[in-house]
């Protein structure tokens, strides 16, 4: 069996919040609890869960954007987050980030074609003929063939997501995680622009999306991971598994209006219990308390 290419152990993200005034007391905020997940070669997972949930922060440090407070991430079977910079930067070009505002991902004064093309010479070491060829080519099979010319003001929002993919997508990269790709679109360009993510990917390629829509989770992924107060409540078999989890429940049911407010346990009043994490498939998933994956 190969190997996971992430392995998330016991990742633990806290943060300092300061009062209003300066001369009020700060306090630590823990935004991610104790996740621990994998992502096979190949494999699909949504992160999902409302605002603050702490699904991106748990992103962005699985690639090294932000450091953990505790717990680990391997990549490819090395401890990544231990890493210097300089250690990580010759194998950045393997590991790429799809940031959810496209339009401030782009440079305003260059075409759609140059941003891939600048992207291949500068990141992926080709010459210029080799990338002009490769970013046209990955141009036209995202849908903008006729777009290369364009700048970013002058595209729609689907199409500013694609070219930010055609950069990640042309690098041929190992893991791709993408924040969001499908905010602020109408339906239709939300299934063009996952169509054209998924169905781009590199073979054996592992896949990260972070996401608020169920519906998506649901269609374009393998496994779902549901996140409450920066814990992992819920894992899903994407084509199989029905939610248990009360929130998950109501994540997913488009008919069950205004999601209700699940208390932190971490304030004091709520006492957890042995639903509150739930377990539908045979991966290893997110871990108890007892199992030492989460704190009490």
């Amino acid at each position: 069996m190969s190997r996971p290419i992430v392995e998330v152990k016991g990742l633990v993200k806290s943060f300092i919040e300061s009062g209003p005034w300066p001369w009020s007391p700060s306090r630590s905020v823990r935004a991610v609890r104790g996740v621990s997940f994998d992502v096979m070669p190949g494999e699909v997972i949504a992160l999902v869960g409302q605002s603050g949930s702490g699904k991106t922060t748990v992103s962005r440090i699985v690639l090294g954007l932000e450091a953990a407070s505790e717990g680990g991430v391997w990549i490819e079977g090395d401890r990544w987050d231990s890493m210097s910079e300089r250690q990580r930067r010759p194998r950045r070009i393997d590991y790429q980030y799809i940031p959810q505002d496209a339009m401030a991902a782009l440079d305003p004064q260059q075409t759609a074609l140059e941003h891939v093309e600048e992207t291949l010479t500068v990141l992926g070491g080709r010459n210029r003929v080799e990338a002009r060829n490769d970013a046209m080519d990955m141009l036209n099979r995202l849908g903008l063939g006729d777009r290369f010319d364009a700048l970013p003001r002058e595209m729609s929002g689907g199409e500013q997501r694609r070219v930010t993919l055609a950069r990640v997508l042309a690098l041929n990269p190992k893991l791709v995680v993408a924040d969001e790709p499908t905010s602020g679109l109408d339906p239709d360009r939300r299934e063009s622009v996952l169509e054209a993510l998924i169905g781009n990917l590199p073979d054996h390629a592992g896949c990260i999306i972070v996401t608020h829509d169920m519906a998506e989770a649901k269609q374009w992924c393998d496994r779902i991971l549901v996140m409450l107060h920066g814990r992992v409540i819920e894992e899903l078999d994407a084509r199989n598994d029905e939610p248990q989890h009360p929130y998950s429940k109501v994540l997913f049911d488009p008919w069950a209006g205004p999601v209700p407010e699940f208390p932190d346990e971490e304030s004091g009043d709520f006492e957890p219990n042995e639903g509150d994490v739930c377990h539908n498939t045979g991966h290893d998933g997110p871990r108890t308390a007892e199992q030492g994956g989460l704190e009490e």
